[in-house]
């Protein structure tokens, strides 16, 4: 039995009560549409994963980013911070920084930068590329150096990541609200507490829902674009990049 170590974690450090660390908003598989990725990727983020070697010896790595334990079921298991967190992983890694040294990364800034939750955090924007920067560089480590950079004589995250970070707008300590990922222009945007944490069009406010149910119904997308006040193309390449297996049928 998998014990559900992420609620534990929540509690000891008092953030258990804030919905966008509890509330359970998206499947795995509904989450990894909105981030652009592949949903057995983020089913090892969220929940870990345990494999057998050739030499019969167990691997178990727990995940890396806030998810509930529903593994085995279709079930929301992922919250809005966990949503966050996945797209800032996400940045790591298109900077060619393999998982496991992503996993040290994030120690480093829980013990060093004592940055709790930190790729949700408004403190991985202030503090983490300082301190990533001066582990790297103290102990040598070439892979955790492709975070980081000096420009202008401040140490600043790899343009790659700051791209994505800038999607994420903070209103307290945490994250109030995501820009998604899954399409270079700022088209759908994720509040918490609006629409049940569906994808919104940033221009209109439509829900993705909305938008896509009418869409799979057959109605042509600039009567759907006159009702809710969003241009026709912004929503072919909204829903092409979430269901690029749909739009390519």
């Amino acid at each position: 039995m998998v014990v559900d170590e992420t609620v534990g974690h929540l509690r000891r450090r008092g953030a258990i009560e804030d919905e966008r660390f509890t509330r359970r908003l998206y499947t795995v598989a509904g989450a990894a549409r909105l981030v652009g990725m592949s949903p057995s990727t983020l089913r090892t983020w969220s929940h870990g994963y345990e494999r057998t070697l050739l030499s019969n010896t167990q691997v178990k790595q727990g995940p890396v980013i806030t998810a509930f334990d529903n593994r085995f079921s279709d079930r929301r298991s992922i919250p809005f911070i966990g949503l966050v967190e996945a797209v800032v992983i996400q940045a790591f890694r298109n900077t060619g920084l393999p998982l496991q040294r992503i996993r040290k990364a994030l120690e480093i800034l829980a013990n060093e930068g004592e940055l709790e939750h930190a790729l949700a955090s408004r403190q991985l924007f202030s503090d983490g590329a300082s301190v990533l920067y001066d582990y790297a560089t103290r102990s040598q480590d070439k892979q955790l150096r492709l975070l980081t950079v000096v420009h202008t004589g401040q140490r600043v995250f790899h343009e790659v990541i700051g791209d994505y970070l800038k999607r994420i707008t903070f209103g307290d300590t945490w994250a109030t609200e995501l820009i998604l990922p899954v399409t270079e222009r700022p088209l759908l945007r994720v509040i918490p507490e609006v629409a049940g944490g569906d994808a919104v069009f940033v221009e209109g406010g439509a829900t993705l829902a909305a938008v896509s149910s009418r869409a799979n119904a057959g109605e042509p997308l600039e009567s759907i674009a006159a009702d809710f006040g969003t241009p026709a193309d912004q929503i072919e390449e909204a829903l092409c990049a979430i269901w690029p297996t749909q739009a390519a049928a």
